[in-house]
Formats: structure tokens, C-alpha cells, sequence
């Protein structure tokens, strides 16, 4: 018996399939960050590898990629998700509502550096419904 083939929650991104991601997540969300929730114009706002890609083109995907201030972007830079989660734990409540669309494994650790109450709360203010502000 044939084992499915692995499914990807996004696929491997080219130069054009990059920017249709940042285009998506512009639409999605507008330009915010995903770290910090700062508002920056649309053409500042950079594209960050959640988890640093160091040449892999495989890290190079949707569930991957979100949208960051050009300070988030650099403060980050090559450090690994979690270490950079675990220095301001706000950060793991912002990614949960600006990152759903990330990878399974990313969004667990997040909610797992958030915790409960905020990753409750992420989870209200990403639905588009959700009519309070909190």
C-alpha cells in the first residue's frame, strides 16, 4: 500500500509566489506587524522567516513567512523563534493573531509562550467577526 504524499501547508515560494505571500498577507491583515503590532506604511514593511531560513530554500514557504517592521525584522534577524518568543512573551500573542496562517508546530510553540488567557484572546481578535476590541 502507497503512504499519501506528504502535504505542505503552503508551497515552496519563488520570487513571484513571494510576493503574492506578502501581497496575501497585506489583504489579510494590512501592514502590521506580526511581532509587535506596529502599523507601518505598506512599502516599509518587510517579510521575516519565522524560522530562520539560512539558505534553505524549504523555510522559504507560506507557513513561514510573515509580515514584520523593518525594527522587528532586524531585532530578530537570525535568532532562533523560540529565543526571540521567549524575550518579550507579547510577541507569541501577536504571531497567534497575525500568524494562523503559520505552520502547526510554529503556532503550538506560540501558544505555549502566550499562554492560555492570551492565546485566547488572539484567537477572538484574529476572527474577523469578533465586533469588540477588548
Amino acid at each position: 500500500m502507497r503512504r499519501p504524499a506528504q502535504q505542505h501547508t503552503s508551497l515552496p515560494t519563488s520570487r513571484n509566489a513571494y510576493m503574492e505571500t506578502r501581497q496575501w498577507l497585506l489583504d489579510r491583515h494590512g501592514p502590521v506587524c506580526a511581532y509587535c503590532e506596529r502599523r507601518v506604511s505598506s512599502k516599509s514593511i518587510t517579510m521575516d522567516h519565522v524560522t530562520p531560513r539560512k539558505g534553505k530554500t524549504a523555510f522559504d514557504r507560506r507557513d513561514n513567512l510573515v509580515l514584520a517592521c523593518p525594527a522587528c525584522n532586524a531585532l530578530k534577524a537570525d535568532q532562533p523563534f523560540l529565543a526571540f518568543l521567549l524575550a518579550r512573551r507579547a510577541r507569541a500573542a501577536s504571531l497567534l493573531r497575525y500568524g494562523g496562517h503559520l505552520s502547526p508546530m510554529l503556532l503550538d510553540l506560540a501558544r505555549e509562550i502566550a499562554g492560555p488567557e492570551a492565546s485566547a484572546r488572539a484567537e477572538r481578535l484574529s476572527d474577523p467577526d469578533y465586533p469588540y476590541l477588548d
